[in-house]
């Protein structure tokens, strides 16, 4: 027989077992998941969550279907949180310090609580990367911010505003349209897809079966 503990959705206490994720606890106590739920395996950041254990005076915060439940926890999912996202062309725009001053000029008002840090659901170093990208070190910061899910849980702990996901993507295509060396054979293989040598394979495998499709996938060559 499962353990049960008392969660509290949304302030409503349920009864569930220990061993599930706090999405699973979700669907058990009844709740259908249309919003802040995407790929269920850590990658998407769309079920970022902030939770607080009874008696604890610390918020924390996690994705929901990483984290299991404890028990007396306190949950609120935060599905979507509204960063800034300028609009630029990744074309006429150039990898420089006036680029951050011009579309993200928040950064510099950061003031260094490292409140973004603390409460990354991915352990990343949040303010970090935000002072790479105020001294226009585009590389270092596309590198540090590489494995961020864009949750924004960092942006609504931020007292400066900084939309900390956008920055770094940002800074992410700076790096990859600009600055990382040229991988010769991928270009090669744009343009081949752009000239249509693929079209027909492409029509091809969008005809097959689903199982087909994972079988394929599954035992794909992978380059190393």
């Amino acid at each position: 027989m499962d353990n049960m503990v008392n969660v509290y959705l949304f302030g409503k206490q349920y009864s569930v077992p220990d061993n599930l994720t706090i999405m699973r606890a979700m669907e058990y106590a009844g709740y259908q998941l249309v919003r802040g739920c995407g790929c269920r395996n850590g990658f998407c950041g769309a079920c970022a969550t902030i939770y607080r254990i009874k008696g604890d005076k610390e918020l924390k915060t996690c994705l929901a279907c990483q984290t299991k439940v404890e028990d007396n926890m306190y949950v609120a999912t935060l599905p979507f949180f509204p960063l800034v996202k300028e609009v630029y062309d990744i074309e006429k725009v150039k990898p420089t310090e006036q680029i951050m001053m011009q579309l993200y000029p928040e950064i510099y008002a950061c003031v260094g609580c490292n409140a973004c840090t603390k409460n990354c659901t991915q352990s990343l170093n949040v303010m970090q990367y935000i002072a790479y990208a105020q001294r226009g070190e585009f590389d270092k910061c596309a590198e540090e911010s590489f494995d961020c899910v864009m949750c924004g849980v960092c942006s609504s702990r931020c007292p400066a505003g900084i939309s900390h996901p956008q920055v770094a993507m940002l800074a992410r295509r700076l790096n990859g349209k600009y600055l990382a060396p040229k991988t010769q054979h991928l270009e090669n293989r744009v343009k081949e897809i752009e000239n249509g040598t693929f079209n027909e394979l492409i029509e091809a495998l969008m005809g097959k079966p689903v199982d087909e499709l994972k079988e394929l996938y599954n035992n794909r060559e992978i380059e190393k």
